[in-house]
């Protein structure tokens, strides 16, 4: 590696003696700043011996520490990294196809993590600060950003960056990955488009916002679809009539906030085909089944769980959390707002999967009954423990199929 060749303290001292030689730095345009950082580097190479790809490496990383995000660009932009953990300014860790490492570079003070920290939150009109330690926030490239401040995070402010990719994933793409086999991924290519209700559930780094995302390209393209978001995430190309929504957070007078509770009400009077809610957490949960409950089929969204079965309990609770409703009153309402239930886990070989796709149908004796269409049955592991498995379909047909019928589509079953 490139970096590990050229000592860190040689990086600070010629960011040092370059804020020295230019106190307007940010005032002037990018090339002549790469000319000035060029030359101070030649120099320094005059007199210690460096190789062409040492000198281009530096010229970048310092570039960076004035430009970029420090330290982290180069993780930034490299697309084999899927998540960026800073722990403090001493720690950074990535996950790279599903594990986890160490990185030998650190920023070079807590006040320039800081300064980073700020420059992201700042460009998508968040504030963070003591007061407010806590935000989530998004890069320009769509990544989701989450930032804890001391003196709620002990050791110095933590990030999370996770990433995604340039080029969003298509069904194809994870049908080749065995994230789904082919049969559910036409399957519920029928279903999202005949306007089935669909709740995505998964723990976390299961993939659902992924999942979120190839769902709603099956959108037929003459639809309108509202998205509702904590941070624009969702890339949805292929439907023209898209608006595109997220929270805010409050100002430090703790005025102004909008959450997704609002968003879904106000989205109710923009005459939405759909409403796709990236994810809920809490009250909002209420107005997003009403939501599907009054004429928006085809409505989606994800929630955290570890089963299907804990989703629909979570839904429950989030649901008393914003109203005082008989539990079987809230049942009901979710056996009648949601068609369809998808699982997705992350398997102990890092591998994520759809492992159960689940017909609601209706509550009996006061529970919520579920058919199983399809699950994920394990067969055995590769040498390097790799899991060996696929999605297959139960053999229970699908109860409810008005909206298919209505729709003109037919089931390859």
């Amino acid at each position: 590696m490139v970096s590990s060749l050229v000592e860190d303290h040689v990086v600070k001292q010629l960011i040092l003696d370059l804020r020295e030689t230019l106190d307007l730095m940010h005032s002037i345009p990018n090339e002549e700043l790469i000319e000035y950082i060029e030359q101070a580097v030649f120099q320094y190479a005059q007199d210690n011996y460096l190789r062409s790809d040492q000198m281009e490496w530096l010229v970048e990383r310092i570039f960076n520490a004035f430009r970029g995000y420090d330290v982290l660009q180069p993780l930034i932009d490299d697309e084999t990294i899927t998540e960026i953990m800073v722990n403090n300014h001493k720690e950074i860790f990535i996950e790279r196809h599903g594990e986890t490492t160490k990185m030998p570079t650190a920023f070079e003070s807590e006040q320039k993590l800081e300064d980073i920290i700020q420059a992201i939150v700042s460009k998508v009109d968040r504030v963070v600060n003591e007061s407010s330690p806590i935000v989530d926030a998004r890069l320009q490239d769509g990544s989701r950003v989450n930032v804890v401040l001391p003196p709620i995070a002990l050791a110095g402010p933590v990030m999370t960056i996770r990433k995604f990719p340039a080029k969003p994933l298509t069904i194809e793409d994870m049908i080749s990955f065995g994230s789904i086999s082919e049969e559910a991924a036409d399957f519920l290519k029928s279903l999202v488009q005949s306007q089935y209700n669909i709740f995505i559930g998964g723990g976390t780094g299961s993939g659902k916002t992924t999942f979120l995302n190839v769902l709603s390209n099956f959108v037929p393209e003459q639809e309108r679809i509202i998205t509702i978001e904590d941070s624009a995430e969702l890339q949805i190309h292929n439907v023209p009539n898209l608006v595109s929504m997220e929270t805010r957070n409050a100002n430090t007078e703790g005025k102004g906030e909008i959450n997704i509770r609002d968003l879904i009400k106000t989205s109710l009077r923009m005459r939405p085909n759909r409403i796709i809610v990236g994810e809920v957490r809490g009250a909002e949960a209420l107005d997003m089944l009403q939501a599907m409950n009054t004429g928006h089929d085809g409505s989606i969204s994800t929630g955290h769980a570890n089963s299907t079965k804990d989703m629909l309990s979570r839904l429950e609770t989030m649901v008393l959390s914003g109203a005082s409703l008989p539990v079987e009153v809230i049942r009901k309402q979710i056996s009648s707002a949601i068609d369809i239930m998808i699982h997705l886990a992350r398997l102990r070989d890092h591998s994520r999967k759809v492992v159960a796709i689940s017909e609601m149908i209706g509550v009996e004796n006061g529970e919520i009954q579920l058919n199983p269409l399809f699950e994920f049955e394990e067969e055995g592991e590769q040498e390097d423990g790799t899991i060996i498995g696929t999605l297959k379909p139960t053999g229970n047909p699908l109860h409810n199929k008005t909206k298919l019928d209505l729709a003109g589509v037919s089931l390859a079953q």
